[in-house]
């Protein structure tokens, strides 16, 4: 839109969310969502009380004026009571901050070795002990970007909140229903300095985190990340923005909220709050800006030690980034194409495949567009063609290219062979002519047909001699008699 982001004394920060895989942060039940009709229902309200201060919260008070009901959902298989807040929360799921502190590590933060749990107060029914337990584990972090470095402030490991169940239209008015399957799932929050400097480098910090994020073992698909961001401009308090799912959305509502704030700024209404990004690039107001002091020691769970030795040990494993493996991917070779598919769920198959015979041509085809192809002749899915083509077949048929019982040009017609169901050992019997009758053969043919170019001498060759013929035998010879 054109905006002088410098004159207007824009700044931002970025605050991610995202779910780790593996059991709940505070007890053992399973991280897994649920659809079936729930065993039991419990009925709450939010009361509003004052802290220590005296006062009581804006943001809590706004909510309890609401007099809503909250109605939380629970499974028997799947809940417990620490859940319900009827019982202290275990020690912390290991597993999860193992992979909080590898996150931590690749965005370059400095960890915390001791460090306390906190109880953060949360006032829109979605817990229902009205606080979300939360420790910072890592500070004093970057990412790089086109505009230089966005400084990350803070990493910490929390636990989920529940999630509505159904649309609001159609439950009773204020009631909100909550469903406890999502409550407790390791979540990991990233905050940045507000020291974005203009929308584009928003996007970019964000799909830069986001690659961190999927290098390690996070939760995919709709709903498993939560991206909000903070925007001010000069005379306007900070507005938090939330719930993107997209980062392409981020510049076009970051221009429309500083238009937005330009406009309050016209009507000195320039307090800060918090809202709710919209599909079309526009926000809708939520809620007044929390208070500060909204955070206080959990006093169930002792202080968290993180020795320096087990850092070490996870710095020898970090995962490597998309980008890192995109280079050395060419280095091999790869064009684009094969790079992403191979990126797109391939790479173990891929790298083991790499140990037996190093063609990462040959191999690359062989993991994604072949099995892609065979999907489609063959009317199977991806999954089901991996199966019969597994890594443990693929690897019998390149230890045999390596062992030359046959050639890197018969493998796809071998794997065609297996699809249509013959066994990898009948399917690996190529009878090739003698090497000598060959090379005499395609002397014969190129003294039979003067003039011809490699390409039209090869489609001569393999009429005549079949297709099991070794190609890559009949091109050496074809390239040093035809000039």
């Amino acid at each position: 839109m054109g905006f002088d982001y410098t004159k207007l004394g824009f700044k931002a920060g970025l605050e991610i969310h995202q779910q780790l895989e593996g059991n709940k942060l505070f007890c053992n039940c399973p991280g897994y969502l649920r659809s079936e009709k729930p065993d039991l229902l419990v009925t709450r309200k939010l009361h509003a009380v004052a802290g220590e201060s005296g006062e009581v919260d804006a943001a809590v008070k706004h909510e309890a004026g609401l007099d809503k009901t909250f109605v939380y959902e629970y499974y028997n298989d799947s809940n417990c009571l620490i859940e319900l807040d009827e019982e202290p929360p275990k020690k912390i799921n290991e597993h999860a901050l193992n992979e909080a502190l590898k996150i931590a590590l690749l965005l370059n933060c400095e960890i915390y070795f001791d460090t306390q749990v906190m109880r953060k107060t949360v006032i829109d029914g979605s817990n229902t002990s009205g606080f979300q337990r939360t420790t910072l584990i890592a500070k004093n972090g970057y990412v790089e970007t086109r505009f230089g470095k966005v400084p990350v402030a803070t990493v910490c490991l929390e636990e989920d909140s529940a999630r509505t169940v159904g649309d609001k239209e159609e439950q009773e008015e204020n009631v909100r229903v909550w469903r406890l399957d999502r409550l407790g799932i390791p979540l990991i929050e990233i905050a940045t300095e507000p020291a974005i400097i203009n929308p584009e480098q928003i996007k970019e910090a964000a799909l830069k985190i986001g690659e961190v994020l999927r290098a390690c073992k996070v939760k995919r698909g709709i709903g498993t990340i939560r991206q909000d961001i903070n925007i001010s401009i000069k005379g306007h308090e900070r507005v938090e923005i939330k719930g993107f799912q997209d980062p392409g959305m981020m510049v076009i509502t970051s221009d429309k909220e500083i238009e937005r704030q330009l406009n309050d700024i016209k009507e000195k209404k320039t307090d800060g709050e918090v809202r709710g990004a919209l599909p079309n690039g526009e926000t809708k107001f939520n809620r007044p800006m929390p208070g500060k002091a909204r955070m206080y020691p959990e006093t169930d769970l002792p202080l968290l030690h993180i020795p320096l030795q087990r850092i070490n040990e996870l710095k020898k494993n970090l995962p490597r980034l998309r980008q890192d493996i995109k280079e050395e991917l060419k280095k091999k070779g790869l064009n684009d194409e094969l790079i992403n598919l191979v990126l797109d769920g391939n790479l173990d198959d891929f790298n083991l495949l790499m140990k037996v015979h190093d063609n990462a041509n040959l191999v690359a085809k062989m993991v994604t567009l072949w099995r892609n192809e065979f999907a489609t002749k063959y009317k199977k899915s991806f999954e089901e063609v991996r199966e019969i083509l597994n890594e443990v077949l693929l690897e019998k048929i390149l230890e045999g290219v390596e062992k030359e019982e046959i050639g890197e040009g018969d493998v796809k017609g071998i794997l065609i062979k297996i699809m249509n169901g013959e066994d990898v050992e009948k399917a690996m019997k190529i009878e090739k002519v003698d090497h000598n009758a060959l090379e005499e053969q395609i002397h014969q043919i190129v003294k039979e047909n003067p003039g011809l170019r490699a390409g039209a001498y090869m489609g001569i060759i393999i009429g005549k001699l079949g297709v099991n013929v070794d190609k890559r035998k009949a091109m050496e010879i074809l390239s040093r008699i035809v000039k």
